[in-house]
Order: structure tokens, then sequence, then C-alpha cells
């Protein structure tokens, strides 16, 4: 069945029609249309009544929300992940692991596939291993018990399960470089992270296939005049993508005009790092086998350093769009074209014929009203449903 969505402000990646259409037809999107184009057929109409269609968003770094992390194992704790992850705007997302025991990994990867093969909410897209192959000096939050040197091996009989797109990991660590080509060449991103990597590691690491890094700024060797560090590697290098966390607690709002005005909208990747007690109130949560405290917006371990976050991506996305430094078909490329681009993965993170159906609908703040995933409604605010929903003529 064909539906048209019309009288609508439409934003895709390097797109921006004012008032315009977009047509679906079954899982996929059928065309784009701008206003006053006559007789677009379809068997149903959506009057948008001037709200804002956005593309799908793509969370490719977060551990859970509603009190379940993906670390957890649980099948049913995935779908209440993916489930709330739809009312933030996000409808694809990597299941990103912690440092954690071999045979604990192994059967977070299980759950994965089995939650990837008949996926109930949202399009889960493959793994995101955060650890355990870190530097224990940039461990941070991460369970230092189980952090150790990297091995392919592992990854290899992970992957076999579910698949892998990604790995966080520190390059610094002997074996480093080369466990990086290894990535590479089998498909899988090395990204850079928890490191103490100085500015020629991150150098050999890039040359080698390390095209992201992971919460860019966060638990990384910092910019100085006379070392560059980490930092100052992903701010020159324009083959590089930089994760952030845009919550006003991992990088500050000069920080992320800084970050923006040297890498550009292309190179942006914006996360949440979410952990379990995001969309939760204020306690005691876990993070890997950790004590985390939840108070005052921030999510910390008892000695005070940061766990993670608490941020809603839609929140993160407006916090950029606050700063005003990309016209708004800019910016939507931080929330999902990005990330299936660096990943080298099709149909998904723009409004495009023959792309998945995946969008969310709007209202002109950007919070989400309505979110599609394969053409089907998956998330729809209940004020809609009260009395403003979109009009179905």
């Amino acid at each position: 069945m064909k539906t048209l969505f019309r009288n609508a402000r439409i934003l895709t990646a390097g797109l921006e029609l004012p008032r315009g259409s977009m047509r679906i037809d079954g899982d996929r999107i059928d065309g784009l249309f701008p206003d006053g184009e006559a007789d677009i057929p379809a068997d149903r109409i959506v009057d948008l009544e001037g709200q804002t269609l956005l593309p799908g968003f793509f969370d490719i770094h977060f551990h859970g929300r509603d009190n379940c992390d993906f670390s957890d194992a649980d099948e049913e704790g995935f779908r209440t992940i993916a489930r709330g992850k739809l009312s933030e705007g996000v409808t694809s997302f990597l299941i990103t692991t912690l440092s954690l025991s071999g045979d604990s990994i192994t059967r977070i990867c299980r759950t994965a596939a089995r939650y990837i093969a008949h996926p109930e909410f949202g399009r889960p897209l493959g793994l995101h291993l955060e650890g355990p192959f870190f530097n224990p000096a940039g461990a941070g939050a991460q369970n230092p018990a189980y952090l150790r040197a990297p091995d392919f091996s592992e990854v290899e009989a992970w992957n076999a399960i579910c698949p892998v797109r990604k790995i966080s990991y520190s390059p610094e660590l002997q074996g480093g470089i080369e466990f990086t080509r290894r990535l590479a060449e089998a498909g899988i991103m090395p990204s850079g992270g928890h490191s103490t990597a100085d500015f020629d590691c991150f150098q050999q690491a890039r040359i080698a296939g390390m095209k992201h890094l992971t919460h860019f700024c966060n638990m990384m060797t910092p910019l100085h005049h006379l070392h560059p560090g980490m930092v100052g590697g992903g701010l020159l290098a324009d083959d590089v993508f930089a994760e952030i966390i845009a919550d006003g607690v991992h990088l500050t709002d000069e920080m992320l005009r800084i970050i923006l005005k040297l890498k550009g909208p292309e190179r942006i990747l914006l996360i949440t790092d979410a952990m379990r007690a995001s969309g939760m109130p204020e306690g005691n949560y876990t993070l890997g086998g950790l004590d985390v405290i939840v108070r005052g917006g921030r999510a910390t371990l008892p000695s005070g350093r940061v766990a993670g976050s608490l941020l809603q991506y839609c929140d993160g996305l407006k916090r950029l769009r606050s700063l005003h430094l990309f016209p708004d078909s800019e910016l939507i490329r931080c929330a999902g074209s990005n990330q299936a681009r660096s990943l080298g993965l099709s149909g998904i993170g723009e409004l495009r014929s023959g792309f998945f159906a995946d969008f969310v609908i709007a209202d002109s703040d950007w919070t989400p009203l309505s979110v599609w995933c394969g053409g089907r409604e998956q998330f729809s605010r209940e004020r809609l449903r009260s009395g403003s929903s979109p009009r179905a003529e």
C-alpha cells in the first residue's frame, strides 16, 4: 500500500523542502515531492499540517535505558531498550557491549543474534564492542578486571555469532596497529578510545584503518600545544569520524562549537553513550559490574568519574541545533547519514527513494511525535492520539 505524507517540512542530508510530500510503498520510501506537485497517486494520504519529517536517527553507541543494559544478555531487555529508543527518534542502532569476560560477551552476541533475526522494535544493525581491549590507564568507567590486549581471534569468534560493525579499543596496546589492520580488512570499523595514544600512534592507527574516534575528547590524550595527542589528531584528520556526546556533561557547548567548526557536519557522529539509568529516576545503578550513582543529571562512579550518560538522542540533536552553526539539512547528517556512510551500511539514514521508510514526524523543536520504522508506526506520543495526530484522508 502506498501512503502519502503531505504538507510537511522535509529535512534530509543536503536537502530541505519547506513544504513537500513523501510517499512510502510498503517498507520503502517511494519518492519526495515539492509542494504544488499535482496528482500524486496514493492509497492513503496523511496530512502532517506543517510538521517536520526527519530521517530516523541512528545511535551507534549506547548501552541501555529503562533499567536495562545490552550486557545483561536478556532478550526481553533488548525489546525494552529498542522500544524506549523509539521515543527518542532512534530507528537504527548498534548493540553496544562493555569490557566483560569473553564468555559474557559471547552470551551478548547470541542474544543479539536472536533479536536481530526477529526485531520487534527498531532496526538493530549489529554489534559495537566497547572493550575489552583497553589500556587500564584509560579505563574510565570500564571494569578494569576485564581489560586485556587485543585478540583478533576473539573478535572472529564473536563476529561469527553476530555481525560486529565497530570495535572501540586502545591502539597503543601491544599488537594494536596490526589489530587495526585486521579489523579494517574484515570490514569492521576500528575506533580509538579509552586511550593514552600519542599523536604518532594515532597517525599509525589512522593509516592502518582507524577512521572513528570513540566519544571524542573523553578518555583520550588531550590537545596540548606541544603534544597534539589523539584529540589533535582527530581534529586534523579529514578522513576520521568523531563521536560526540552532546549532553552538557561530557563536552561543553564551547568545545562542541570547536569540534563542529573544525570537523564540519560530514564527520560528526552524534551518540548518547546512554546507560541503563537513561529514562529512569535518580538512584543507584550498575554499569559493567561497577556501581553508578545518578544525581543531578549525571551518572558517576562513587569516585565521581563520569559513567556513561543519561542523554536522550533527540535532546542531543537539539543541543547541537541550538548552536546555530549549520543549516538544518546539514546538521541532520550527524544523526544518521554519517553513521551509515562511515560503517558502509546502505538504505538508512536519509529520506531517499528506495531507502527504508524509517522516519520521524517531529514538531518545530524536533521533538519526536511519531516514529516509523520499515513503513510501520512504532511510536506515537499519547497527546497526538488524543487530538493532534496527523490527519488521514
